[in-house]
C-alpha cells in the first residue's frame, strides 16, 4: 500500500496536523498496556485452500449478496471447529458441501467472528468444503482504521443512489489490513494464502476488475451480467479485490499478458501517459529480481473517494483520484509515477511473497518503498533517484519514530505499522544493505528470497538468511541493529590536518543516546579532482581515523557514497563546500554545498556558488538553489537576476521555470508584469500558477482579471489553487461565484485546507445570506471528507465560530439583524 500520509502526504499534509494539534484539547492518560501485549504471528489452525465467491450487488442500499465456498484443511491438529472472520453480516445459511448435497452446520455468530462446529473431525491435511450465504452490509459496520487506512469497511458503494450529479457510481473493496472480512467471510490474517474464483454480478453496462483472469463474461437478467474471474495462483485474503463501474478501459500488453489502465472516461486519452510506463517498469523489476512478473494479468484502477493512496491487491491496484492527471499537469510531469511503481513492486514484495504478519509489514512495505529510488535510478538517472532518497529520509527523521523497532511485536493496533518506519525508514536500510554488499550480491538475495517462499510467507529472519547464503557473511548485526532496533545516528564529525605528522585526522562522534551503531563507512579525500577512499567501521562513541596524505587535502568528505541514514554535524569549511559540490558531484554532495552557502550570502565565494547551483545539470537542484538566494541582499540580486529572469522565461524545466518566476515575484518589480501576464497564459499549470500568483503581488486588479478569465476553464492542480488563491484574496463579494466553485473543485488537498481561513474571513464579511450559508456549506462538505483520524474537526470549528465572530460584530455595529442572526443560527447548526 501506498499511504496517503507517506506520500508526501499527499491527501492531508502535516501542516495539517500540526494546526490541528493547537487547537486540540489535551488528551486523556494514554493506554499503554499494549507494551505488554506481544503480537505473536497469527496460529493457523485451519489453512484456507480456495474461495469461490458469487456476488451480486444491491448498489441503492449498499450490500453484497454472497454465497461463498470456503475449501480448508486443518493445518495440523485436527479439529471439528473452524472459526471464520466475518464482520457485519447477516448469516443465512452455514453447510458442508458434500458433492452436490450440503449438509447444515451449527455456528455461533457475534458480529465478527463466526464459530462453524463441521460435521466430523478433520485430520490435519483434510480438507473439507464450507458454504456460507450472508449478506454484507458494509455500511452499518462501524470500526476504526489509521492515518495510513482510514477506515475498515472494506466494501465501498461510491455515489450508490446517483445523488451527486459530477460523480459516477462506483464498487471498490479495501482489504489491508484485515477488511476483506467485512465483504467475504474468510480467515482474514496476512499467513494465509489461496486461490479463488469470484462471480460478479453488476450492472450490464458496467465493467469490472478482479484478481486473475476474467474468464466469461454472461447475461444475468434485468440489465445485469455475470463476470468470472479466476486467480490460480494463491494469495492472502487482504489482497482480494473487487472493483465495477463505468470505467474507460485502456489496454496494453506485456510478454502478452494484458496490461489495463480503468480510469474516468473524461481521462482515457491521457491514460497512457499516467500508466504507460508500467510495461517497462515489469521489465525492469522482473529483471533485477531475476524473477518474471508472476501473475496472468495487471490492471489498474482509479476509484472516487479512495483516500489511502493506492493499493497493491494482487493483479488489480487500486489508486485514488490523485493519479488522475490531465495533459496540462501531465507537462510538468506524472507526479503518480512513483506511487506506480511502488504498487507494481508489491506483487513481488507482498503478493507473491507476503509479510507472515503485520509486525513484519518491512517485508511489504519497504521494499515497495525502495523500488521508487530502484525506478528512478534506471529511468532518470541517480540524481533523481537521490533526491527521492533524501526526501524519503527526511520524512523518517522528521515523523519523531525515534523509539520504534523497523520489526515491531508490540504495538497498540496493526494499523500502526503503516508509518515512516516501515516505509521511509524501512527502503533506505534496503539503501544501506545494498551499498554493503554490493549490487550482485544484493539482487541475488532478493532472488533468492522470493524463489524460496514463493506464494509463501516470510518473516524478516529469512530476508537475513537469503542474504547470508548469497554473501557468505554474518549479517546479524546489521539485523538487529537495523531491523530488531530502534533510532538512527546522530554523528558530529570533525576534519583536522596535522602539517608536521602529514596526517588527516577524522574524528567521528556518536551523540545519540541509548545504543551505539556500527556504521561501514567511506571516506573519500580530495586533492583537486583526485580522489583517494578509505573503508572504515564507525563503531563507538568516539573514533579517531588517521590517513597519511602528502598535502592538506582540498576535502575530507565522510560518507563519500552518501548513502547513511543519519543526522550528520560536520566542521567544513566554505571551500570545502565549494570543493565538494564541484568535485564530489552525489546529488546530497551538492545540495549540502548549497545548503551551506545559503547561509553565508555575505561571502562572494557562496553567492559564486549558488549561481553555479541555479544552473546545476538537475533540475531539482536549479531549483533548490532557486529557494535559497537571498535577493534582498542587493549584492545577491546584482549577481544572480538577471540569470533568473532568464530561467523564468527558458528553463528546459517547467517546474523551475515556475520557481524562478515565483522569485521574481517576491520582488514586485513592474518590469516584469508583461513577463507574467504573459506566462499565466503558459500551457504548463505550474507556470501559469506561478505567474498568476507573481501577478497578484504586483497588480491585484490585473491577477483579478486573470483569475476570473482562468475561472472559466476547466483547470487542475497548482493552476486551480492560484485561482481560488487570487479571487478568495481579492475579497470581491461579486466573484463569489467563481471564488465557490474554484473552492469546492479543489478537493481534498492541502492547498484547500490552507485558503479555507482567508475563505471563512470572505464568508464572515458577506451579507447576502444564501452566499453565507452555500459558503459554509461548502467548509462543512470539506470538513466531512477529511477522516476523523486526521483530527481536524476542533479546526473546522474555529473556521465557523470565526465567520460567527465577525457576524456578531456586524449586528453590534447596527446591520441587518434578523439576516445576521439567521446566519449565525444557520452555522450553529452545523457546528459539531
Amino acid at each position: 500500500m501506498k499511504k496517503a500520509m507517506k506520500r508526501n502526504l499527499t491527501v492531508i499534509g502535516l501542516l495539517m496536523l500540526s494546526v490541528a494539534t493547537s487547537y486540540a484539547q489535551a488528551p486523556e492518560q494514554a493506554d499503554t498496556s499494549w507494551k505488554k501485549l506481544y503480537r505473536a504471528t497469527p496460529e493457523k489452525t485451519h489453512a484456507l485452500q480456495h474461495t469461490k465467491l458469487e456476488a451480486s450487488f444491491d448498489v441503492p442500499n449498499a450490500q453484497l449478496n454472497g454465497k461463498v465456498w470456503l475449501t480448508l484443511k486443518p493445518h495440523f491438529y485436527p479439529s471439528n471447529t473452524l472459526v471464520l472472520d466475518a464482520k457485519g453480516m447477516d448469516i443465512n445459511d452455514v453447510a458442508v458441501q458434500k458433492g452436490t448435497a450440503r449438509i447444515k452446520l451449527k455456528y455461533d455468530y457475534d458480529g465478527l467472528l463466526l464459530k462453524v462446529t463441521l460435521d466430523k473431525v478433520y485430520k490435519g491435511g483434510e480438507a473439507y468444503t464450507v458454504y456460507i450465504q450472508y449478506t454484507a452490509k458494509p455500511n452499518d459496520f462501524k470500526t476504526a482504521g489509521s492515518a495510513a487506512i482510514t477506515d475498515a469497511k472494506g466494501l465501498y458503494f461510491i455515489n450508490p443512489k446517483g445523488e451527486e450529479k459530477d460523480k459516477p457510481t462506483q464498487i471498490w473493496t479495501q482489504g489491508e489490513t484485515e477488511a476483506t472480512s467485512v465483504w467475504c467471510p474468510t480467515i482474514d490474517k496476512t499467513n494465509q494464502k489461496t486461490t479463488q474464483e469470484f462471480y460478479l454480478t453488476v450492472p450490464a453496462k458496467w465493467v469490472t476488475l478482479s484478481n486473475g483472469k476474467l474468464v466469461s463474461q454472461k447475461p444475468a437478467g434485468n440489465g445485469t451480467r455475470t463476470d468470472y474471474w479466476k486467480m490460480d495462483q494463491p494469495h492472502s485474503p487482504y489482497l482480494f479485490f473487487v472493483g465495477a463501474g463505468d470505467f474507460a478501459v485502456i489496454k496494453e500488453t506485456w510478454k502478452g499478458k494484458e496490461v489495463s489502465y480503468y480510469v474516468d472516461k473524461e481521462y482515457a486519452s491521457v491514460a497512457k501517459k499516467i500508466f504507460g510506463n508500467t510495461p517497462e517498469m515489469m521489465t525492469y523489476f522482473s529483471k533485477i529480481t531475476g524473477v518474471e512478473y508472476p501473475w496472468v494479468k495487471y490492471g489498474q484502477m482509479v476509484g472516487r473517494d479512495y483516500v489511502s493512496g493506492a493499493m497493491e491487491n494482487t493483479t488489480a491496484t487500486l489508486h485514488q483520484e490523485s493519479a488522475q492527471q490531465d495533459a496540462r499537469e501531465l507537462l510538468d510531469g506524472n507526479a503518480w509515477e512513483g506511487t506506480i511503481a511502488h504498487e507494481l513492486f508489491h506483487q513481488w514484495f507482498g503478493d507473491y511473497v507476503t509479510t507472515e504478519s503485520w509486525g513484519n509489514l518491512t517485508l511489504n512495505e519497504s521494499f515497495a518503498n525502495y523500488s521508487e529510488y530502484l525506478w528512478d535510478e534506471y529511468k532518470y538517472g541517480k540524481d533523481k533517484a537521490d533526491a527521492t532518497h533524501y526526501s524519503a529520509m527526511q520524512g523518517y527523521l522528521g515523523s519523531g519514530s525515534e523509539q520504534k523497532d523497523l520489526v515491531r511485536f508490540y504495538y497498540s493496533d496493526k494499523e500502526d505499522m503503516f508509518d515512516a518506519v516501515s516505509y521511509n525508514k524501512g527502503g533506505r536500510i534496503l539503501h544501506m544493505l545494498r551499498n554493503y554488499v554490493g549490487d550482485s550480491a544484493f539482487f541475488k538475495s532478493l532472488n533468492l528470497y522470493l524463489t524460496t517462499h514463493k506464494y509463501k510467507t516470510a518473516e524478516a529472519h529469512q530476508l537475513r538468511l537469503a542474504f547470508e547464503e548469497v554473501t557468505g557473511k554474518d549479517l546479524n548485526w546489521f539485523f538487529n541493529q537495523w531491523y530488531f532496533g530502534a533510532g538512527h545516528p546522530m554523528l558530529d564529525i570533525n576534519y583536522s590536518y596535522n602539517e608536521a605528522t602529514k596526517q588527516v585526522n577524522v574524528i567521528v562522534k556518536q551523540t545519540q543516546k541509548d545504543k551505539l551503531f556500527q556504521l561501514p563507512v567511506a571516506i573519500d579525500i580530495y586533492n583537486g579532482s583526485k580522489k583517494t577512499r578509505e573503508q572504515v567501521w564507525v563503531k563507538n562513541a568516539v573514533d579517531t581515523f588517521s590517513f597519511t596524505v602528502s598535502t592538506k587535502p582540498d576535502l575530507v568528505n565522510f560518507d563519500g557514497d552518501k548513502v547513511l541514514l543519519a543526522v550528520k554535524k560536520e566542521n567544513k569549511t566554505l571551500d570545502e563546500y565549494i570543493h565538494q559540490y564541484k568535485h564530489a558531484g552525489l546529488y546530497l554532495d551538492r545540495r549540502e554545498a548549497i545548503d551551506f552557502a545559503a547561509k553565508k550570502q555575505d561571502d562572494e565565494k557562496a553567492v559564486a556558488l549558488l549561481r553555479e547551483a541555479i544552473n546545476d545539470k538537475y533540475s531539482g537542484l536549479r531549483n533548490f538553489a532557486l529557494g535559497k538566494v537571498d535577493l534582498k541582499k542587493s549584492s545577491v540580486l546584482e549577481a544572480t537576476e538577471t540569470m533568473i529572469a532568464s530561467m523564468a522565461q527558458k528553463d528546459a524545466s517547467r517546474i523551475v521555470r515556475s520557481k524562478a518566476i515565483e522569485v521574481l515575484g517576491n520582488l514586485k518589480k513592474p518590469n516584469y508584469k508583461n513577463l507574467f501576464q504573459s506566462a499565466v497564459n503558459d500551457s504548463s499549470y505550474s507556470v501559469s500558477a506561478a505567474a498568476l500568483l507573481a501577478l497578484e503581488k504586483l497588480d491585484p486588479p490585473a491577477a483579478l482579471t486573470e483569475a476570473k478569465r482562468l475561472a472559466k476553464q476547466p483547470m487542475k492542480g497548482n493552476l486551480l489553487e492560484a485561482v481560488a488563491t487570487t479571487l478568495i484574496k481579492s475579497g470581491d463579494e461579486n466573484s463569489f461565484d467563481e471564488i465557490t466553485k474554484a473552492y469546492s473543485s479543489m478537493g481534498l488537498s492541502q492547498a484547500k485546507f490552507n485558503l479555507t481561513a482567508t475563505y471563512a474571513n470572505l464568508l464572515g464579511n458577506m451579507k447576502n445570506t444564501e452566499k453565507v450559508k452555500r459558503g459554509v456549506d461548502e467548509i462543512v462538505k470539506f470538513r466531512e471528507a477529511i477522516p476523523e483520524q486526521y483530527g481536524l474537526g476542533p479546526v473546522f470549528e474555529n473556521f465557523l465560530k470565526t465567520i460567527i465572530g465577525k457576524k456578531e460584530t456586524l449586528k453590534k455595529a447596527g446591520e441587518d439583524v434578523n439576516a445576521l442572526q439567521e446566519q449565525i443560527d444557520y452555522i450553529k447548526s452545523k457546528m459539531k
